[in-house]
């Protein structure tokens, strides 16, 4: 018995095989004429991917100056700031940032109720 193999057969075979690993990769593949992902994407979504590693760096930086305002205590905090403040080059951009706004107080207070020395 003689079997005939269609060589289209192969070609398609193997083109399947790019496509399902391309998808694999989470590539996709979109005919000309429908309606693209793309054109139903919304530009907030871009803003939210800058926006949110922003507000985590944020947080996390008030979080630890609230800490260490809350272990050095006040007049430490304070004078440690004044002392870079009176530095040169970059330290009083350090120092400003590092001043104690009210999100660090705050911060600290709610670690004094939470952790009473």
């Amino acid at each position: 018995m003689i079997m005939w193999v269609d060589p289209n057969l192969n070609d398609f075979y193997s083109r399947v095989s790019r496509i399902e690993k391309s998808h694999a990769k989470g590539y996709g593949f979109e005919a000309t004429g429908t309606v693209s992902r793309k054109a139903q994407t919304r530009s907030g979504w871009r803003i939210l991917k800058i926006a949110k590693p922003l507000v985590v760096a944020l947080a996390l930086g008030i979080g630890l100056k609230g800490t260490i305002y809350y272990y050095v205590g006040a007049q430490t905090y304070q004078s440690r700031v004044s002392a870079l403040a009176a530095g040169e080059g970059i330290d009083p951009v350090g120092a400003w940032l590092m001043r104690a706004d009210p999100l660090t107080l705050w911060v600290s207070s709610q670690l004094h109720t939470i952790l009473p020395r």
